[in-house]
Formats: structure tokens, C-alpha cells, sequence
């Protein structure tokens, strides 16, 4: 996180005497209204001015009223909003330097010397130049006599800071850009929706989608809905690939399967650099196979739509590091761009950033696409691996004669498929005998084989197509043992919420009684609660917050035409907060009472004299999230009452309990390709574990590091003994002890202007030679 409180300094002064001016520029992209609304709201926290720059460079040039202060109000109920709401236009004025002079002298006479843009490489590149021209741009200025060297001396250097937004997520230095999530939801739309139909008529789908540089969102919509192949621009398929692409079609058919789906990247070519278009391939399938081909090119419907969970969350965080960096700024710091690195975001030098998009492309018209691949980041590198891994392999004639056990613990949730699929099929591909245990841990009395086409359109399904109980492991344990012998398990592979974490310790515990424990084991954590510990995200909770977003713009959007009102909303969560503050940030919330944060009448108090203050101006909305067991005694019908009694006159109340909703639904396009790599990885550690547990002709492991939680942790998936996060667990309420998330609550209540305190002492700047890569805030989802 960005140091706000540094040396002493009252956060709430900091932009005392200093303008912001932020402008989105370019294509448009879902999140950039959070973006803007962070970045006008924190300004004004910090005491500084912040004005809109409406269409982009053009409002920039033209000025006028193009430049119009922004207010706490006028950002209000913009969240949820696709598009940009201030407005982008490409700008050939800009390009010139007439155009820059133009730009420079209406922000000199505004005092505007931090600007904050949202766009593209094109976007930023022209941010940067203008930057470095600022000074020469000053003295024409003042030679003109447009401008006094007062106002000169005033406005001496430019700050500049960059937040992508950009769908394609082509912007190297980040592994995503905003936008990108929210265009993977309304391919995926598509995408399920044309499957039904494929199945029905036993067709094959060519889908087309955007890319015309970079192939993240076919790759990822790849992973996501199972496709059988895959066209990128960094990665042309090798020579011969028609015949087998009909091969692999021909395959999938003779298996079960009723559909074909085939995903095109726009700028896909081959090997000679030319395009493959869906029309040839369609006209390929068609020829050659005889198959009833449909090709489908979506467009723009990618671009429009509301933003994700994950888009309003990224954009928010985002538009506060924007403001910090420029404010932390000084003449000497280099122009900067705010990534997403794994877990983290990161401050990284702007124009280093740029060549490297630019060295992709030059590696790409090279044919070295091996590099490409590379310099497009670890995200995109590891996509394309587990792609290959699960659609380029045959499963092999060889056997390794191991017997792997999945099974699903806990409650259902979104993405348990999907980690299942990927964990089968990889299994086959290694050669082992993959067994489906339905019903949990009660159900390892029973196994089943699981086979490639068992699970061929699971990725998509919600819930879970094994079965799940929440039944502990302790009192079966005998039985447990026994089939472990009789059914000949080398390894368990055990994807579930806080109960598979328990049940795996009480199994790690019987070891010294029953030997046959003694096998080695791994737990994918999948739970909406997302609370298990020794991984920041679990399987499961990104759906859920989704919906729970998603119903809060519909809650709200209820009320419109009526009088002021505030709603009350339950989330779930078990004690973990997590929902309920992720919710908070991406719907706008004015609160959110979780377990994590203690509250009293008093804090009730405040927070509703505040919400009664906010409602008195031109504000119509309330949003109070309340998660299920944060407080057993200030329950959500005594919040309710509360606000209820001391709203009147001003505002009235509705409350509404979520529910199990919560845990329903298709999987989002982030918990399907979660999942899938948790599932490959899952699989393919056990099969190293197994080889060092080999011993005198049998599997023997009984090291803390046999049984462990395969987790996402800041920058990748790491493995942890569960022996190790015993220590780390509050198992009286399910919960870890610490909770990285618990960090952006104050982003949240400065966003819904409450005027704290944003400690933020980890925060590390950037390096004089401007080449480190700067942990600032941790990011709370990656692809």
C-alpha cells in the first residue's frame, strides 16, 4: 500500500493547494468509472482539487468547459456503470505540438499539475510525452504571452501517473489490465449460452474474439469453457495443423461428446504471418469432416456491459495509488504506471512498461514466438502451458499404476468442477487410475473410476458433480483406513472449504494409529467464505461476490424514482469478513460490519449520523452490508430498527437476507481458470510427492510436507504443510488469524467519505534507476 501517512503527514492535507486532473483515453474499457471515481473521491480526501477532463486528449485540448471541477456527488452511482462516464475520443490533435501547447495552457490556468490518464499504451506513450515536453511547452507559452512566469513558476513540472484499461489486456507489466475480467464475463455469457445450443443440434462453434495484438482473451476463454482449440497472434500452430485440428475434433466426437468449440483470437496467424479467419476455419471443418459449422464473431458486445466484481475492485485501488503516487511525486520521479503483479500491485516505470509491449511485437513480425510468449508475463506464459498440458496431450498406453481419490468437502460452490476436470485429466495424462469419491469423506467407504469424459463439460457447471457433505473425517476413520487399503488410494486429492482443511489435519493426525494414512494428500481450498487458511483466495468466492454485487446494483437500482433510501443486506461468510468488505468496495457500500472488526452502539451510532448527513445532500442511496456472524447481538433486524428509527424524516429502510443464492451459478470466467490451475497443479505436485514417498516397493509418507493446502499467495501458488498452518488457524471461528484483505477496509470508508486514517507503511518507492518493482497494494484477485 501507498504510504499516505508519511512522516507525520495528516493524510487529509496532503493535496492541500493542488489540482488533479484525470481523463480516460482511447478504447473504453468496464472499471474505468471506478477508476475515476477512486481518483476524484481520494483527491478530495486529501484535500486537493479534482477536475473531469470530458472525451479524453480532445477535452485536454479543446478545454473550455471539457475541464469541469468534480464533486464527492457527481462520481456518486457510477460503479456499476460500463463505459466511461467523462466520455473518450481518439485525438489526432494531441499528436501535434500545436495541440500539446493547447492542452498545456488550460491546465496552467486551471493550476493543474498532476495528471492521472486511464488508457491504453497509445494513451499513456502520449502522457509521457507530454510530460517531457512540459517545460519547452511552458516557455513557448510564455513567449506567446499567453501565460505570466508566475503561473510558470507555478505550474514548473507535470506529474503524470497511468492506470490500463484496456479489455485485451495487452499492456506488458501487468498481468491485467481493467477491463479484461469484465470482458472475459460477456464472452463467457456467450459462450454458455452457445453451448446448450451446439449440443442440441451436435455442432461445431468457431467464436471469434477480441485481440488483435495479444490472445489473453481467447487463451483464457480457452481454459475457461474447455475449448478443443485455441488461435493466438503469439503462438501460431505448427505446420500440418489442419490435419490435426480434424484429428482432434474427430476424437472428441468418437468419445461422447455432441460439440465442438474452437476459439479465434483476432489477430490469429499462422506461421507465415498470415491470418486464420473463422471463415476458413469453418469452411475447413465443414469440408473436411462434414460437420454442422457455426461461426460467431462477438464484437463489442465484449466492451459494453457492467464491470465485474473484479473490475470495480482493480479500478478503485487503482484510482487511490493514482492519487498517492502523484501526490508522493517529485520532479525527479519518473512517469508511472500503476500493474498488477500476481497478488500485488505494483508501481512500475512507464515508459519501460511500453518498450516491452513494443518487444513483444517486434519478437511476433521476428517469428520468435517462444519470446513472446515470455514477455507477455508469467500469467500468460502459465495459461499457455496449462492450456497445452490439458488440450496438446494424449493421454498415454503406459500406466503408472497409481490410484489418485478426489473428493469434494464442505458446502458446494461455483468452480469445484472445474478443479475437478483439470485434476482428472491431468492425472490420466501422467498415467494414473484417477477415482471419484461422491459424498465427501462419508464416501471413501465407496470409489468410483473417473474417466476423460466424465468430466468433459464440467469446467461450466456450478455446485458440485461429485457430491458434498460437510462430515468430518474423526469417527470414520476405521472405515476410512480400510477402503484406503481396499481400493489400493496412493494419494487424495481433497477440494473443499474449512471442513476439507480439518478433516485433512484429523486424517494427519491418525497417521500414527492407521498406516494407511500415510499417503500423501493435498487440499484445494473451495469455499465462498473464503477462509481457509494458507491461501488469499479461495475457489468459489470470486462467483459469489459477483452475485452479490450484482444483486446490490439491483437493490439499489429498486429505489430509483422512489425517496432517499438505505438497504440492509446479509452476506455469507461464515465469522470471515471477506464477502461482505470485497462487496463493500465493488458496490459502493457506506459500511460494512464483519467479526474481523469489532463494533459497538457507539460505532452504530457514528455511522448512522454519518449516512443521515451524506442523505441530506443530493444523495439518494444507502448501502449497509452486514456479513452473517459478525455480531451475535447487533443482528440484521437491529441494524435494520436502528437505521430505520434514526433515518426518519430523512431516509427509509429495507433489508434483505441473500441467502444461498450466494453459493448458485455458473462459475466466472476467474474461478474456472482458477480452478483449472489449481486442479493441473494439485495433480502434478502429488505426482513428484510420490516418487520421493517411494520406498521398499510401496508409498509410505508421513513428513509434515506429504499432507499440504495448495494456495494463492501474493505472487503464485506455493504449497504449505498443514502441520505449519495448524499454528496460523482460529479454529473456534473458522477463520485465519490474519487476513490480508482486512488492509482495504479504509480504502472503502474513505471511498464512502468517511475521514480516516490510511496507514500504509509498506509501501516502498520506486528506485532511483527506476527498475524495482514496487510492492504497493495487494490486489485481491489474479488470473
Amino acid at each position: 500500500m501507498a504510504n499516505i501517512n508519511t512522516a507525520g503527514v495528516d493524510p487529509t492535507k496532503m493535496g492541500v493547494g493542488r489540482a488533479i486532473a484525470v481523463l480516460t483515453s482511447g478504447g473504453d474499457a468496464q472499471g474505468m468509472n471506478a477508476a475515476v471515481r477512486a481518483t476524484v473521491r481520494v483527491g478530495l480526501y486529501t484535500g486537493a482539487k479534482v477536475f473531469f477532463v470530458h472525451e479524453g486528449y480532445q477535452g485536454l485540448v479543446d478545454g473550455g468547459d471539457h475541464i469541469r471541477p468534480a464533486t464527492w456527488e457527481s462520481v456518486s452511482m457510477m460503479l456499476q456503470l460500463g463505459g466511461t462516464v467523462i466520455g473518450s475520443a481518439r485525438c489526432k490533435d494531441f499528436q501535434t505540438r500545436e495541440g500539446r501547447l493547447k492542452a498545456a495552457f488550460n491546465l496552467v490556468k486551471l493550476g493543474v499539475t498532476n495528471l492521472c490518464v486511464i488508457g491504453g499504451d497509445g494513451s499513456l506513450t502520449g502522457a509521457n510525452m507530454f510530460r517531457t515536453e512540459w517545460s519547452d511547452l511552458l516557455k513557448d507559452l510564455i513567449s506567446k504571452g499567453k501565460i505570466t512566469k508566475e503561473e510558470a513558476k507555478t505550474s514548473s513540472h507535470l506529474n503524470i501517473v497511468g492506470m490500463v484499461g484496456s479489455i485485451d489486456n495487452d499492456f506488458c507489466g501487468t498481468d491485467m489490465t481493467i477491463g479484461t475480467d469484465s470482458a472475459l464475463h460477456r464472452i463467457i455469457e456467450v459462450v454458455d449460452s452457445i453451448t446448450t445450443t451446439a449440443q442440441s443440434h451436435q455442432r461445431a462453434f468457431i467464436l471469434e474474439v477480441m485481440g488483435r495484438h495479444c490472445g489473453y482473451l481467447a487463451l483464457v476463454t480457452a481454459l475457461a469453457c474447455g475449448a478443443d482449440w485455441v488461435f493466438i497472434p503469439e503462438m501460431p500452430p505448427d505446420d500440418g495443423w489442419e490435419d490435426h485440428l480434424c484429428r482432434r475434433l474427430t476424437e472428441t466426437r468418437k468419445a461422447g461428446s455432441r460439440l465442438n468449440v474452437i476459439i479465434v483470437a483476432e489477430g490469429a496467424i499462422n506461421k507465415e504471418g498470415k491470418p486464420i479467419t473463422c471463415d476458413q476455419l469453418k469452411d475447413l471443418v465443414t469440408k473436411r469432416l462434414g460437420y454442422d459449422t457455426r461461426a460467431t464473431t462477438l464484437g463489442h458486445v465484449q466492451r459494453g456491459g457492467t464491470p465485474s466484481a473484479f473490475d470495480r475492485v482493480l479500478g478503485s485501488r487503482m484510482g487511490v495509488e493514482a492519487v498517492m503516487a502523484l501526490l508522493e511525486a517529485t520532479p525527479e520521479t519518473p512517469a508511472c504506471v500503476v500493474s498488477l503483479s500476481g497478488n500485488q500491485a505494483v508501481r512500475l516505470p512507464l515508459m519501460e512498461c511500453v518498450q516491452v509491449t513494443k518487444d513483444v511485437t517486434v519478437a511476433m513480425n521476428e517469428g520468435r514466438f517462444d519470446d513472446a510468449v515470455k514477455l507477455r508475463g508469467r500469467s500468460f506464459e502459465n495459461n499457455w502451458n496449462t492450456y497445452k498440458l490439458l488440450a496438446h496431450v494424449r493421454p498415454p498406453e503406459t500406466k503408472s499404476n497409481i490410484n489418485v481419490a478426489i473428493l469434494n468437502v464442505g458446502a458446494p460452490c461455483a468452480g469445484m468442477n472445474a478443479a475437478v476436470r483439470a485434476a482428472v485429466r491431468i492425472g490420466i495424462i501422467q498415467g494414473h487410475n484417477m477415482l471419484a469419491v461422491h459424498d465427501g469423506f462419508e464416501g471413501l467407504a465407496e470409489e468410483k473410476p473417473i474417466t476423460w469424459n466424465t468430466v468433459g463439460d464440467w469446467t461450466g457447471k456450478g455446485g458440485s458433480e461429485l457430491g458434498t457433505k460437510r462430515v468430518l473425517p474423526g469417527k470414520y476413520m476405521e472405515e476410512i483406513s480400510l477402503n484406503i487399503a481396499k481400493y489400493n488410494i496412493h494419494a487424495l486429492v481433497i477440494i473443499g472449504g474449512f471442513e476439507a482443511f480439518s478433516g485433512a489435519l484429523e486424517m494427519v493426525q491418525g497417521r500414527g494409529k492407521y498406516e494407511e494414512l500415510c499417503i500423501p494428500m493435498v487440499i484445494i481450498p473451495a469455499t465462498v467464505s473464503n477462509n481457509v487458511p494458507g491461501s488469499d483466495f479461495s475457489i468459489g468466492a470470486d462467483t459469489a461476490l459477483n452475485t452479490i454485487t450484482t444483486t446490490c446494483d439491483r437493490i439499489k437500482q429498486s429505489a430509483a424514482g422512489t425517496k432517499r433510501r438505505v438497504f440492509i443486506i446479509e452476506t455469507m461468510g461464515g465469522y470471515c469478513g471477506y464477502l461482505a468488505t470485497m462487496a463493500g468496495l465493488s458496490a459502493g457500500a457506506d459500511a460494512a460490519y464483519i467479526y474481523e472488526e469489532r463494533f459497538g452502539i457507539r460505532d452504530l451510532e457514528r455511522n448512522v449520523e454519518h449516512l443521515v448527513e451524506k442523505m441530506k445532500t443530493t444523495v439518494k442511496r444507502g448501502l449497509i452490508l452486514r456479513n452473517e456472524n459478525c455480531n451475535s447481538n447487533y443482528t440484521t433486524d437491529f441494524i435494520f430498527n436502528l437505521y430505520s428509527e434514526e433515518g426518519k424524516g430523512v431516509f427509509d429502510c429495507r433489508k434483505n437476507v441473500l441467502g444461498h443464492m450466494q453459493q448458485g451459478g455458473t462459475p466466472t470466467p476467474f474461478d474456472r481458470n482458477f480452478a483449472t490451475k489449481m486442479g493441473a497443479k494439485a495433480v502434478l505436485w502429488l505426482t513428484e510427492k510420490l516418487k520421493e514417498c517411494y520406498r521398499h516397493g510401496r508409498i509410505f509418507a508421513n513428513t509434515p510436507d506429504s499432507a499440504c493446502v495448495l494456495g494463492m499467495r501474493k505472487r503464485g501458488l506455493v504449497l504449505q504443510p498443514l502441520a505449519e498452518l495448524k499454528e496460523e488457524t482460529d479454529f473456534e471461528h473458522r477463520i485465519p488469524k490474519n487476513q490480508w484483505w482486512l488492509k482495504l477496509r479504509p480504502i472503502m470508508k474513505i471511498l464512502a467519505k468517511y475521514q480516516i486514517s490510511l496507514d500504509t507503511s509498506e509501501h516502498n518507492r520506486l528506485t532511483p534507476n527506476n527498475m524495482c518493482i514496487t510492492p504497493i497494494l495487494e490486489v485481491d484477485i489474479v488470473f
